[in-house]
């Protein structure tokens, strides 16, 4: 079981890999045609907005609440146990789909009112309004797409088959690689050709999940019932789950709405920055907190507390290994990352530099985000959706707060540290809930283990400064040198930790599954 959870965990990061690389294709291009402009504020507008629901009604809120429905379905015994959970994937694919359905109506019909409320700061120019609101009307429906595709991918995770589900988003991406970098430079309405393209990434990720729910025996008949035992218990699960899912997605969309007062380029700098963000996160922190929900699930189902907290422990340390050198990595390596990604066509000197400030607020709550997508699942896994609820209205109160305190210093860049700085704070609930309610218990080497991490990333951070003092090299170079000198500095990055946490003690067999507990970490 161990070995098997490791295989998925490196299977769903290597596939998020390929998805993270083929993103940055899709922002590059992005950047090269629209730049920092009107034109670009009014598409991540109307992207970021189908985009936060899907995290909360897909791959948030209902994932959440699905996965531990149907796990329990499947832990049944008994002749008729499949037959039971085909039964309740048909009737949960019909409800869903019908929910979804008048979600998207509504969003399409109030495009106008949610971009008022979202983007207020677009009214002071009519044309940039107006833009938002006609991509929106385009984007929305990928609501209805990929909400779907996420409950594939829940049915898919929990049967073991991971790679398929990780390797989705792969296809919105050269979705929006065709229609930023083929069809719209020769257009006369380039934002509106990459909001088809989003549309039309939706519809591809649905299709491609239907041979492999096939090959699982749960590809869903479509039957429209609330009644449904599961489907009762996995909507009345979705309710709460719905905020305490979507905390730093709402934090974003906070971000974006004061944002929007700020000088014409502020949504475009968080996005851009975000997108950094989320490439070791996704790679890394998604692909944990997807692999270990499902084991979580089975194994609160199975009434196994010792797995349970064994295998959060196991988690958590990685959270460690892996998120602390990241996030001193995005902040020493920020500007050559963003010369090299998006430093060309409309995107100067002055955005890379905005960018920059935004991303290093950012990698300051790297840790802490990927804690969560650890942490949250050991709360949904047992079927406490509430408890991440009331830690989350805290954590959410607390960035409007940071927000306003933080945003005339720092403008933009200070609500990137305000998401950081609740994020921080959502971490540490959610970590002192479990440990209050004696869930989790600390394996014995942390103390260790802290120092080991803390010194290997501050040599890596000093020796990746040090090499990369002058921005104005990767300024003058070629994209294809840019792109080398980032590589080099990255596998220097990596081999310098690598080699000082072996030096400092650390064993990759002290970070398997059946290690946590011992001495040897």
């Amino acid at each position: 079981m161990a070995n098997r959870l490791v295989r998925s965990l490196f299977a769903t990061g290597g596939m998020t890999l390929v998805s993270r690389v083929t993103g940055f294709v899709r922002d590059i291009l992005l950047a090269r045609l629209l730049g920092t402009t009107a034109l670009a504020d009014a598409f991540f507008v109307a992207f970021r907005i189908p985009s936060f629901l899907r995290r909360v009604f897909g791959e948030g809120a209902f994932s959440q609440a699905f996965v531990p429905v149907f796990a329990a379905h499947l832990t049944q015994d008994g002749e008729a146990r499949d037959t039971e959970a085909r039964d309740f994937i048909n009737h949960m694919a019909g409800s869903f789909a019908l929910v979804l359905m008048g979600v998207t109506a509504i969003g399409v019909l109030a495009a106008p009112i949610i971009i008022w409320v979202l983007a207020p700061g677009f009214l002071a120019e009519p044309a940039k309004y107006h833009l938002a609101v006609r991509l929106l009307r385009i984007t929305f429906p990928y609501l209805f797409f990929i909400s779907l595709v996420a409950m594939a991918a829940g049915i898919l995770n929990t049967r073991g088959r991971f790679a398929a589900a990780a390797f989705t988003p792969v296809i919105l991406n050269l979705s929006l690689i065709v229609a930023a970098g083929v069809i719209a430079p020769g257009t006369p309405s380039p934002a509106v050709t990459v909001a088809w393209g989003v549309f039309m990434g939706g519809v591809l990720q649905l299709l491609f999940q239907i041979p492999f729910l096939r090959r699982a025996g749960f590809l869903p008949r479509f039957r429209f019932s609330f009644l449904h035992p599961g489907v009762r218990r996995v909507f009345a699960l979705m309710v709460p789950g719905i905020f305490g899912s979507s905390i730093a997605q709402i934090n974003l969309v906070v971000d974006t709405m004061l944002a929007s007062f700020l000088v014409t380029g502020s949504v475009s700098w968080l996005y851009y920055a975000n997108r950094l963000l989320e490439f070791p996160l996704g790679i890394f922190g998604v692909a944990l907190g997807t692999v270990i929900l499902p084991h979580l699930s089975a194994k609160h189902a199975q009434a196994s507390g010792e797995d349970f907290g064994h295998t959060l422990d196991w988690a958590l340390r990685w959270v460690v290994v892996i998120a602390v050198p990241a996030a001193v990595a995005l902040v020493v390596l920020g500007t050559p990352m963003i010369l090299t990604l998006y430093r060309y066509g409309a995107f100067n000197a002055f955005d890379a530099a905005m960018t920059d400030r935004a991303l290093v607020a950012f990698a300051i709550g790297l840790p802490a985000f990927v804690l969560i997508k650890v942490l949250a699942p050991g709360y949904y896994a047992r079927q406490d959706t509430r408890t991440p609820v009331k830690i989350g209205s805290i954590a959410l109160v607390a960035n409007m707060g940071f927000n306003l305190i933080l945003i005339w210093p720092l403008k933009h860049a200070g609500l990137a540290l305000a998401t950081s700085l609740s994020g921080l704070l959502n971490a540490w609930f959610l970590y002192r809930g479990l440990r209050r309610a004696d869930i989790y218990r600390p394996a014995p080497g942390w103390a260790r283990l802290w120092v080991q991490v803390g010194g290997a990333s501050a040599v890596m951070g000093l020796v990746l400064g040090l090499a990369n003092r002058s921005p104005q090299v990767y300024e003058a170079a070629s994209g294809a040198m840019r792109a080398a000198m980032l590589g080099v500095s990255v596998a220097a990055g990596l081999a310098v930790y690598a080699t000082v946490m072996w030096l400092l003690g650390v064993r990759p067999k002290a970070l398997r599954l059946q290690s946590i507990g011992a001495d040897d970490v």
